[in-house]
């Protein structure tokens, strides 16, 4: 069996999930070193202007993530299975815990972003965990060390406890490592009740929502909406050990879902 086929494992522990160490597969480790060599201040300015005018297409959410499903995720060291079946598997632990339909809608769209990859950018630039760029890199980033190859380490401005920020600014003006959680936050922003609208764009931000680093960044309403984030994480990683989806008898639920919120196409 190959290192990628044996990524997912049902009925994972709640302990076996993201371990970064000497058994973290090859592939994580590569996605790793690239995501950090390359995730400068200026590649992140370059990516917004390319993407954020949401004039690449026009589709329906639900072909959007038929088509996405072609993707499956380098950096993620507790899955190989479609996105779709992801995507699925999280909105159904949501829905299973009987939360609003909102929340189940974010859970099935949440890494709708990850088309980025399809459309022509490297993995390293769509997914995997976030982190504040123009600052100094906390310790507690996954594979830290990754980061001395960095243009930026060389930027002793960007090396400083808040670098290019104010403190509590608000991470609203903090730009996180270019990804799939930024580009979907602006595409669905319009849509979607705040609450959602945290839970995609921080979603993959560990180093916050599950380390505690970077608060001085963050201000009131931050610290007040990462309870949301908090509360969707569990969904998003642990549903990754449970049995695969039926997508085809699960289509119907989630394509009438998502008519109540989005209209037939969107920009993207």
């Amino acid at each position: 069996m190959s290192t990628l086929a044996a990524r997912y494992q049902e009925g994972r522990k709640t302990e076996e999930y993201r371990q970064y160490d000497d058994a973290t597969p090859p592939v994580v480790r590569e996605f790793y070193r690239l995501n950090h060599t390359n995730q400068t201040v200026a590649f992140n300015q370059q990516m917004r202007r390319k993407w954020l005018n949401l004039d690449h297409a026009e589709m329906s959410v639900w072909d959007l993530m038929v088509e996405l499903n072609k993707l499956v995720d380098d950096s993620d060291p507790d899955t190989d299975l479609s996105q779709i079946e992801h995507n699925l598997q999280t909105a159904e632990a949501i829905r299973a815990d009987g939360h609003p339909r909102w929340f189940q809608l974010t859970g099935l769209i949440h890494d709708l972003g990850k088309v980025l990859w399809l459309w022509g950018e490297p993995q390293w630039a769509v997914v995997g965990d976030t982190f504040p760029v123009g600052c100094a890199w906390s310790k507690k980033i996954v594979l830290p060390e990754y980061f001395d190859a960095n243009p930026d380490a060389q930027v002793p401005e960007y090396q400083t406890r808040l670098g290019i920020y104010s403190e509590h600014c608000g991470l609203d003006k903090v730009q996180l490592s270019w990804g799939h959680d930024e580009y979907l936050y602006h595409v669905v922003k319009n849509y979607l009740p705040e609450e959602a609208l945290y839970m995609i764009r921080y979603h993959s931000c560990y180093p916050i929502h599950r380390e505690g680093e970077y608060g001085y960044l963050m201000n009131d309403r931050d610290l007040s909406m990462f309870e949301w984030v908090r509360k969707f994480n569990p969904y998003d990683l642990y549903s990754k050990g449970n049995t695969k989806p039926d997508a085809d008898k699960l289509t119907p639920y989630y394509q009438g879902l998502i008519a109540e919120y989005f209209p037939a196409k969107i920009r993207w």
